[in-house]
């Protein structure tokens, strides 16, 4: 099934229709389904799909030569003794200024296998593709080294023509994957799998979450049992490092110090290993509202969020079957989880503006042990918002929104400050500041409305 990249189907099919040559990088992390959206592009349309390996530059080439025989209908392509320039300039000659579309997927292992292949790529756009109608996509799962296309330094800096970076699911696409599950088993679904497509395909729809974690996550031999550790040491040299501090970061040590002292690793060399997983896009940073220092890390991936809290830690017994016994002991604290991982759809979803008070920016705020869950603050209002993964009866409500209206008053914002409670549901939320799931709901499958959600708060 097909969900959730129309903007990503948009962009493509605008610069297909647009004259002359392209050269497009597609990137994002591996199973976000950049194949599965490159393959629906293609539908219809001349082209041809490649899928490179880090066999060698001689393998990767003969895979290309077979694919443009298909393309062209020319089965000589398959003798040639010629490298990528000239297998291109033979291209151009064949398609005689028709419009094709050559996918290269899984660029970066050309990368790897020799490092001139950009400089040969640039002499090939420079020399042969740029007057021509060829499309071409580069593809690649190496966040780092894709990125590194882009940069100044390198050699097709200036040469492309356009670039996309596919990213997870929002909400809204796990919707769509499963538009039969009722909303608080989709916040559990976003809570452990993410929005990584393939993570979620691998979901038994028939069965509860809880019971996909034990069949597809702890149970040795199922793909996402060892899928972060896979990932980890195709993106990075030393993985080792970066599992002992994702482990950390996702056991509650957030802060530097704390990742310092728990480690044993000197701040320096901590500090460069974080920014990697930054620009990665699997840890961010977030600084209390008003704050320039005094920031947390947290892991962004909520399956990776998941397997390094509960996973990495009991690996020893998951590896001679002990499922049931592991997963009795993350029942102990599996419901504060979900409590964490709501907090985080709540702030996801404000920032999507599937939840619009008319804010500019949204963010936490923190202060010696006090927290506000959600700041959506605007030019003239701000929305303070208390999360709670719980029913709350309507005392406990009115309860929950005056311990917030004392906290914001520490905060110190010059503006009109309005105070919201979100959980699973509240009695007699149409008489309060409240919002619930059934609410969250609406929001997600039927955008249009969002703006009758406010409304109906006077915003």
């Amino acid at each position: 099934m097909f969900v959730d990249r129309r903007k990503e189907l948009e962009f493509l099919e605008r610069k297909w229709r647009e004259k002359g040559s392209q050269l497009i990088v597609i990137y994002g992390r591996r199973r976000v389904g950049k194949t599965f959206l490159l393959k629906e592009f293609l539908k219809g349309k001349r082209g041809v799909y490649v899928l490179l390996t880090g066999d060698s530059i001689k393998e990767n080439i003969k895979v290309m030569k077979e694919a443009f025989a298909r393309l062209t209908g020319k089965s000589y392509f398959t003798k040639l003794e010629v490298g990528l320039e000239e297998l291109f300039r033979l291209l151009k000659e064949e398609v005689r200024g028709e419009k094709v579309a050559v996918v290269l997927d899984e660029f970066q292992y050309l990368t790897q296998l020799d490092p001139e292949v950009l400089t040969v790529l640039q002499r090939v756009w420079d020399e042969v593709l740029k007057d021509s109608e060829i499309f071409l996509v580069l593809c690649g799962s190496s966040i780092g080294m894709m990125e590194k296309l882009l940069e100044y330094k390198s050699p097709i800096y200036g040469r492309r023509t356009g670039q996309w970076k596919v990213e997870a699911f929002t909400i809204d696409g796990i919707v769509e994957m499963f538009p039969h599950k009722d909303f608080e088993e989709i916040v559990k679904i976003y809570a452990v799998f993410g929005g990584v497509p393939y993570y979620l395909s691998l979901i038994d729809g028939n069965a509860s979450v809880e019971e996909n974690i034990k069949r597809k996550i702890l149970t040795k031999g199922e793909v996402l049992y060892e899928e972060p550790e896979f990932l980890l040491r195709e993106e990075f040299r030393e993985p080792r490092v970066y599992k002992l501090i994702l482990k950390y970061i996702a056991l509650g040590y957030t802060t530097l110090g704390e990742l310092v002292s728990v480690t044993g690793f000197d701040r320096g060399n901590i500090s460069r290993y974080l920014e990697t997983l930054e620009a990665v896009g699997l840890v961010g940073y977030e600084l209390p509202y008003g704050k320039r220092k005094r920031g947390r890390y947290y892991i962004r991936d909520m399956f990776f969020n998941f397997w390094f809290r509960y996973v990495y830690p009991n690996k020893g017994d998951l590896e001679v079957g002990m499922v049931e016994e592991v997963f009795r002991k993350i029942l102990k604290t599996l419901n504060t989880y979900y409590g964490n991982a709501f907090e985080r759809l709540v702030i996801d979803m404000l920032r999507q503006k599937l939840i619009d008070f008319g804010h500019t920016t949204v963010s936490r705020w923190w202060h010696k042990g006090e927290e506000v869950d959600a700041l959506a603050v605007g030019n003239k209002v701000a929305v303070a918002i208390e999360v709670k993964w719980k029913e709350l009866t309507r005392e406990e409500a009115e309860r929950t929104l005056k311990e917030l209206r004392r906290k914001t008053r520490r905060i110190g914002l010059n503006k009109e400050i309005k105070h919201y409670v979100i959980a699973k549901k509240v009695e007699g939320k149409e008489e309060l500041n409240a919002l619930d799931l059934e609410d969250l709901e609406k929001a997600v499958r039927n955008k249009s409305r969002n703006k009758s959600l406010v409304s109906r708060h006077g915003l």
